[in-house]
């Protein structure tokens, strides 16, 4: 009668001994972050948007900037009088516009460091200061005195004044497809539109965060912004009429920087892909996509974060902190990859659609699938192997398995570490050739044995082994022992050691007899 068999499917599903890590996970964790110390806070960050891709940051009373390439200050820009709170790359990376707390604005010029233009107007701090994207020949101001000027840099004149603001005026951002509107965010809780073609000091739209607004940016496309204050990072629809798109809340503490940033991919469609990076107090810098609406990468740093800045060729990112270092981490760029984003450096804030695409699959029928690497993601149909760590062997247990008993019991002695040593004796004990081995040591190794068993002979779990093998090594090596004075010193110091257990041993033993009638006395009891 034939036997009717099944066969049994294998597990297509493995446990993973470490997470799976995401592509655009993997993207992140390629910057190799550097510190940079020795600052003062760090409150702005602003990158050339010229190659190759300098930055400037704001560091108490001084601008430094910096280079993308070295992470390394290249030049010192120290014309204030009080900390600069706020930094701004003209778009020819020819002037960098800079505020501080004394409510003065300069103009200064990147190749002499010399202010050129000094624009005096605010009575309070200025908070921000802002080149618009498109323009060369205007400035954008706001500070604590809830005003919000508009200055012709050539004149050094004030063109507008926008009063609307009930509270300090903190950050701002122009847009991307449009020099004459640009949006400022308040303490107020409110982010207002502003548009310098109209003259009667009203803005065009306002939305309210619902808590004080710490920074805000246009999106690539000019058509959503994005606020951040509190906890929370918001997306408004402004073509929509200021509608709120989503709300991300995944920060501890408040947000005090945002900024947009490109993944850095060789081409395709994966490569227009933006992504909206945010610092807080928490110390931690969250990577939004604002296409799936959800946070796609984390990072924690120890202080609180004041700044980010991202490079338009996405090699550099870099971060602010509190307590005066900056956390820049460099990025390697493939030569084809390199070539794409220089191309396309000029053209960064252009409109481009966002689009989420899923890596295509690879199928048997192609010529890809027999070529894949280790790094490549199993499917779901495939049928996993895990291969086992390799053990990483000590020294000492590499010659054990090379026979090398002599030169094995040297190495762990100089390793000092009596577990090991005591371990590596048990073994050559049972391979019978501990004592072939201490008849062949030379003076300075009998040095190294007899000073571990004036250390360790007398420790409980290790006596039982130790104590005999002293008496072993003084009848074996009592000739030597003779000649050397080293060696006498040693025996000497190991007599001492035994004596002294022996009286302590002996005092335990009279405590012992004292104890025990009372013991059984209270036993009986």
């Amino acid at each position: 009668m034939a036997m009717e068999s099944f066969p049994v499917k294998p597990k297509l599903k493995t446990k993973s001994r470490t997470p799976q890590q995401s592509s655009e996970s993997f993207f992140w964790s390629s910057f190799r972050t550097q510190q940079i110390p020795d600052l003062f806070s760090v409150p702005s960050i602003s990158f050339s948007p010229i190659s190759p891709h300098s930055f400037a940051a704001a560091n108490s009373a001084s601008v430094t900037i910096f280079s993308s390439k070295t992470l390394s200050p290249t030049a010192t820009i120290s014309s204030f009088k009080d900390s600069v709170s706020s930094v701004s790359y003209r778009n020819d990376a020819r002037l960098i516009a800079a505020s501080d707390l004394s409510g003065l604005v300069q103009v200064i010029d990147v190749k002499t460091r010399n202010p050129i233009r000094r624009l005096r107007s605010h009575t309070r701090p200025v908070r921000f200061v802002h080149f618009p994207h498109h323009d060369k020949l205007h400035l954008i101001s706001a500070g604590d005195d809830a005003l919000v000027k508009y200055w012709d840099v050539a004149g050094e004149t004030q063109i507008l004044e926008f009063r609307g603001h009930k509270d300090y005026v903190r950050c701002g951002d122009s847009s991307p497809v449009n020099s004459d509107t640009f949006l400022t965010g308040s303490y107020d809780h409110i982010v207002k539109l502003w548009d310098v073609r109209v003259r009667d000091s009203k803005p065009a739209m306002e939305v309210n965060h619902g808590c004080p607004v710490e920074d805000v940016i246009f999106l690539p496309s000019g058509g959503m912004f994005a606020t951040a204050g509190k906890n929370s990072v918001k997306l408004w629809d402004l073509i929509g009429g200021g509608r709120l798109v989503y709300s991300m809340e995944s920060h501890n503490k408040t947000v005090t920087s945002i900024c947009v940033g490109r993944i850095g991919k060789d081409s395709g469609d994966e490569s227009d892909q933006y992504r909206i990076l945010s610092v807080g107090l928490d110390g931690y810098c969250k990577v939004f996509d604002y296409a799936a609406m959800k946070v796609t990468h984390s990072m924690r740093f120890p202080a609180p974060l004041l700044s980010i800045g991202y490079s338009p060729d996405c090699s550099t990112r870099v971060i602010g902190t509190s307590n005066g270092i900056i956390y820049a981490g460099k990025r390697k760029v493939k030569n084809n990859e390199k070539a794409i984003l220089e191309s396309e450096a000029s053209s960064f804030w252009r409109i481009r659609p966002v689009e989420r695409t899923e890596r295509k699959v690879l199928r048997p029928t192609s010529f890809r699938y027999f070529q894949r690497g280790q790094g490549e993601k199993p499917s779901e149909g495939d049928y996993l192997v895990m291969k086992p760590k390799k053990v990483k062997l000590a020294k000492h247990d590499r010659l054990l398995k090379k026979f090398r008993h002599g030169d094995a019991l040297v190495s762990v002695l100089e390793s000092k570490n009596p577990g090991h040593v005591v371990a590596v004796m048990e073994e050559l004990v049972s391979r019978k050739k501990l004592l072939r081995c201490v008849s062949n040591l030379d003076s300075e190794k009998l040095e190294l044995l007899l000073a571990f068993l004036h250390k360790y002979c007398t420790v409980p779990k290790y006596s039982g082994l130790l104590m005999g093998l002293a008496n072993k090594v003084v009848e074996m090596r009592v000739d030597d022992i003779r000649i050397s004075e080293v060696l006498r010193k040693h025996i000497r110091n190991l007599k001492s050691t035994v004596e002294a257990e022996i009286r302590v041993q002996q005092s335990l033993q009279e405590i012992q007899g004292i104890i025990s009638p009372l013991l059984r006395i209270a036993g009986r009891r």
